[in-house]
C-alpha cells in the first residue's frame, strides 16, 4: 500500500497494492490493519456506490455537519473521475485550500478525506462508478453543500463554464461564506 500527503493534514491519497496475472488482478481496497500501520485509525461504518450516466456530472461539494461528520475513503470502481477535497476547518493553516486527484479504475488510487472538508467530483467519461466509505450514517438533517464553483475557492474542474450536470440541491448551493461553519481544526497552534 502506498500512502502519499497533500499537503494539507489529514487528507492522503492511497494507493493499495494489486497482485495480477493473466486472469486480471486481486487488491485489498480496504485493510484496516495496513492502515493502522501507516498511522490511519478511521473505523467506517456505511458504503455507498454511485454511478453517473453521463462524462462532466458534479456532485458536490458536500460536508455533514456534527454530530455525524464524516470522513470517506473514496475510490472510482468503473471509469475515471476527478475527486476533490477543500479544507473548511476553521483555524487550519489550510483553510479554503483545495487538493483534487484524478481516481479511476485503472490506477486505484483512493482518496481519505477527513471530517471538515467539503467532497466532490466530476466525472471524466460517461458510465463512471464511484464507491465510499464513510465514518459516520447519512443524517439528512446534518446534510451540506456548498456551491461547486465558488470563486472564493477557485477548484479548476477541468470543464468548460455551463457544463456541469448539477442535482437541483447542488445548483442551488450557496458560497462557502454562506454556510453556518461548524468545523474547526483542532492541530497544534
Amino acid at each position: 500500500m502506498k500512502v502519499e500527503e497533500t499537503g494539507i493534514e489529514g487528507l492522503l491519497v492511497i494507493t493499495p497494492a494489486r497482485f495480477g496475472d493473466a486472469r486480471g488482478f486481486f487488491s485489498e481496497s480496504y485493510n484496516r490493519a495496513r492502515l493502522a500501520e501507516h498511522g490511519i485509525y478511521t473505523e467506517f461504518v456505511q458504503d455507498n456506490h454511485s454511478l453517473s450516466v453521463r462524462a462532466g456530472t458534479v456532485r458536490g461539494l458536500h460536508f455533514q455537519r456534527p454530530p455525524h461528520a464524516q470522513a470517506k475513503l473514496v475510490r472510482c470502481g468503473r471509469g475515471r473521475l476527478f475527486d476533490v477535497a477543500v479544507d473548511i476547518r476553521l483555524g487550519s493553516p489550510t483553510y479554503g485550500r483545495w487538493f483534487g486527484v484524478e481516481l479511476s479504475f485503472e490506477n486505484g488510487r483512493q482518496l481519505l478525506v477527513p471530517a471538515g472538508f467539503l467532497h466532490g467530483f466530476v466525472t471524466r467519461e460517461p458510465e463512471t462508478e464511484i464507491i465510499y466509505k464513510c465514518s459516520d450514517y447519512y443524517a439528512p438533517e446534518c446534510d451540506g453543500a456548498v456551491r461547486f464553483d465558488d470563486p472564493a475557492i477557485g477548484i479548476d474542474w477541468g470543464i468548460a463554464p455551463g457544463e456541469a450536470l448539477l442535482s437541483e440541491k447542488d445548483a442551488a448551493a450557496p458560497p462557502l461564506s454562506g454556510i453556518d461553519n461548524p468545523f474547526r481544526w483542532e492541530g497544534a497552534p
